[in-house]
């Protein structure tokens, strides 16, 4: 059984998802976008001042970045990767998502 097997929406769904996500990306790897990031745009201004804008950015864009790759792989071989392949996904989502978490927390504290 594929992922296409599994798949219950138009292939079109997964590229818009990809492009939304690299768009989203390299705006945080260019270092803009900061206030796209929930818990630092709800912060008061004191509690944002402890932070570095810039490598939260980066590494936020970079966690995006992993997401990014593992929609574009899941989009280019939904055909040929087997369908327990997404529950592998889905853990590495998870993983980055408290990579970054942990990361935000302490390395981008000034």
């Amino acid at each position: 059984m594929t992922l296409k097997d599994i798949s219950n929406g138009p292939d079109w769904i997964m590229w818009v998802g990809f492009a939304i996500f690299a768009l989203i990306s390299i705006v945080f790897l260019s270092g803009h976008g900061v206030n796209l990031i929930a818990g630092y745009n709800a912060a008061s201004r004191e509690e944002q001042e402890k932070y570095d804008a810039k490598k939260l950015c980066h590494i936020v864009g970079f966690g995006m970045s992993i997401i990014t790759i593992l929609i574009l792989i899941m989009a280019i071989g939904e055909e040929i990767l087997p369908a327990y392949i997404a529950y592998i996904f889905l853990g590495v989502i998870i993983i980055d998502c408290i990579v970054i978490i942990v990361l935000a927390n302490t390395i981008c504290k000034k």
